[in-house]
């Protein structure tokens, strides 16, 4: 009996030690062919030329070419739906956005897909900080004069957003929720036109992308009021926080990260993880993707995934309140 049992301990030892090589060998295979990284929006976009930087570089650390592939449509939905559907074999990515993994979910009637059971984190690649801009003519310089402003004018002030359920649009909303500023939403189909409308006058607030609206701040055109980021931008030095302005704890960033399908090997998730990291802290990619407003991170998996799980929990709070909805 006893030998028997110990035969049996062996055996159960072996399967568990081949387990180990047949996953490290995994590792170590791949990839053993170019990868796909999806974007799930038009090129040219930050979200776009971000995939862009880290795929150049992730594709040189990995000795295999990462394919930047665009799939626009639905706010980001379709792309995003075709990588939960793919094969889990680490060939196929996602360019995690926020507005698509944890705003999405909650605004749109329905999603092909589910950001926590479908996929896998790899890891972020940083934080995109907004910024709350006015027209010049508006006779407000920090947040608490435009509170005031707003509250004297019948109506209040408009401010625009790349489009309903943006993450603008969602920062703008849970302002107001904390700050009382009165101000009425006005969904554009990019942020380039709701720029436009800024800069020529017919737009009196603008919530936006740092790296969209730096140029119209230090040129005059438009008047930062504050950045939503846990701490003020390179780019912009002398803009206080939201926090600073008056309003402790109040943080809304984009942000953007890589993502796999679900069951993904361990193994090659842990492998690309890691290579992101290395990738989002050399400093030629933290100088670019400085230059488009955003913040290099890189974290685990594990870090990504309790963010997006946090995420997920306040904007659900926040489109409730504010009653957004997409058909």
């Amino acid at each position: 009996m006893k030998r028997r049992h110990i035969v049996q301990a062996l055996g159960a030892l072996a399967l568990a030690g081949n387990a180990v090589f047949a996953g490290s060998a995994m590792a170590q295979a791949y990839p053993s062919k170019p990868i796909r990284l999806i974007v799930p929006f038009a090129p040219g976009g930050v979200s776009d030329t971000s995939a862009r930087v880290v795929a150049d570089k992730l594709g040189q650390r990995l000795g295999q070419q990462v394919v930047v592939e665009n799939k626009p449509g639905a706010s980001g939905n379709i792309g995003t739906a075709m990588v939960a559907q793919a094969a889990p074999d680490g060939y196929t990515l996602v360019l995690g956005f926020d507005g698509t993994m944890v705003i999405n979910p909650h605004v749109y009637a329905k999603v092909p897909f589910d950001p926590v059971k479908d996929f896998v984190p790899i890891g972020k690649i940083g934080d995109a900080a907004l910024i709350l801009i006015a027209h010049p003519s508006v006779p407000a310089k920090n947040l608490q004069e435009l509170v005031a402003y707003s509250k004297s004018r019948e109506g209040g002030l408009s401010y625009g957003s790349a489009g309903t359920g943006s993450t603008p649009h969602l920062a703008g909303e849970l302002l107001k929720a904390r700050t009382g500023l009165n101000m009425v939403h006005v969904p554009y189909k990019g942020g380039g036109q709701a720029m436009g409308d800024l800069v020529g006058g017919t737009l009196p607030l603008l919530y936006t992308a740092v790296a969209g609206a730096q140029q119209y701040v230090k040129g005059g055109k438009a008047t930062a009021i504050a950045v939503s980021g846990a701490s003020r931008v390179p780019a912009l030095p002398d803009v206080p926080t939201i926090a600073e302005s008056g309003v402790p704890g109040l943080v809304s960033e984009s942000w953007v990260g890589l993502l796999a399908p679900a069951n993904t090997p361990k193994e090659i998730v842990d492998k690309l993880s890691g290579e992101l990291n290395a990738v989002v802290n050399l400093p030629d990619t933290r100088e670019r993707l400085a230059t488009l407003g955003i913040v290099p991170v890189g974290n685990s998996s594990e870090a990504f995934g309790k963010q997006i799980q946090a995420d997920l929990k306040k904007y659900s709070e926040v489109v409730k309140t504010a009653k957004i909805r997409v058909e």
